[in-house]
This record gives C-alpha cells, structure tokens and sequence, in this order.
C-alpha cells in the first residue's frame, strides 16, 4: 500500500473524527458541542462520498472509517451519561451494535472454519449510526426523544448483529456464497484455458 493512500482526503477527512471527538469531551457549553457534532456527522458523509467520487477507496480509508466512528461515538456518549444527560441503561442499548460487532470481528478471526471475510459496511448497521447522531443530537437539543431514540437504537441493533451474523455464516468457507464465487472462478479459469 502507498503512503499516500494513507494521507488521502477522505481518511484524513475520517481521521478529523478522532479531533472532533476530543473537542466534543472538551468543551461544555452546547451550542459549540452542537457545532462539533454537526461537524463529525458531515465528516461521516464527506469521506464516503469523497472516496467514491475520487474512486479512492483503500483498505485502510474502510478501516479507518469505522474506528474513526466508533472513536466520536464512545467519548461523545460517555461524556453525556458521566454529565447526566444519558442514562446508563441508555448507553448500553445505544452501543449495543458496536460490542457485537467487535464480538463478531474477533469470532471471525479465532474460528478456522470462518474465512477471512471483510467487514463492510451495511444498510442495518448504517442505520444504527444514524441513530446514534440522532440520539446525540437529541441530548443537546431535544432530551424528550433520547429514551425513544435509544430503544430504537437497541432494536435496530439487533437487526444488524443478525445480519451481519447470518453474512458470516454465508460467506464462511464452505458456505453458499463462498461455493458460488469459487465455481464462478473455476468457470473463469476454464474459458481462459479454452481459450
């Protein structure tokens, strides 16, 4: 990998995060902490969008992006439960997500019969992240809706840690998908030796 697919705008772009969440600690009074959490959830856009656009997608920038979000996310909702402004058991239907998804990487990881499949990013679990900004936004600026916004990120959750379950077993060695892309590679194989 080149060094400058590290120092690329959209992973310096996702790298802001880890600033933005230090700031988002940091700093008391609301209306800047509006301002930072409007910031990291545009930074959140811009990378992606960036990356597809500029066709500078890397391995490292599909990494970065996540640990990037996890990063804001669990100093930001630390910070407003030690404050008061998020109950514990809030705090853990909120990141709920997050702790399967690292459950499930080392799974993945320490089991032979999983291969070694990429996680990337999907539907539920952008939701989830969605719902998050949601449940930020709403401790600074609409606390009546936290409670609900937490459950829906708890339900949601769910949703994501079975789909990114059942993508594991499906992708897993031997599994249907992994038997589909190796017969279509020995397909490949042999129009090339045919040809």
């Amino acid at each position: 990998m080149r060094a400058r697919d590290f120092v690329s705008p959209p992973n310096l772009i996702s790298l802001s995060r880890v600033g933005f969440a230090v700031a988002f600690v940091g700093i008391a009074e609301p209306t800047w902490r509006l301002g930072v959490l409007v910031a990291a959830m545009a930074s959140d856009v811009l990378d992606g969008l960036w990356a597809r656009l500029a066709n500078a997608q890397t391995r490292f920038g599909a990494l970065l992006d996540p640990v990037a979000d996890r990063v804001f996310m669990l100093a930001a909702f630390l910070a407003v439960t030690i404050e008061g402004m998020l109950a514990w058991w809030m705090l853990a239907l909120v990141l709920v997500r997050d702790v399967m998804v690292l459950v499930g990487w080392f799974t993945a990881r320490s089991i032979p019969w999983l291969r070694r499949i990429p996680f990337k990013a999907r539907w539920p679990g952008k939701g989830v992240t969605v719902l998050q900004f949601c449940t930020l936004l709403a401790t600074l600026v609409a606390p009546r809706f936290v409670a609900g916004l937490s459950v829906a990120c708890g339900v949601l959750a769910l949703v994501a840690t079975a789909d990114y379950t059942l993508m594991l077993w499906e992708n897993r060695a031997g599994g249907p998908r992994d038997v589909a892309h190796g017969a279509a590679h020995a397909g490949d194989g042999a129009t090339e030796r045919v040809a």
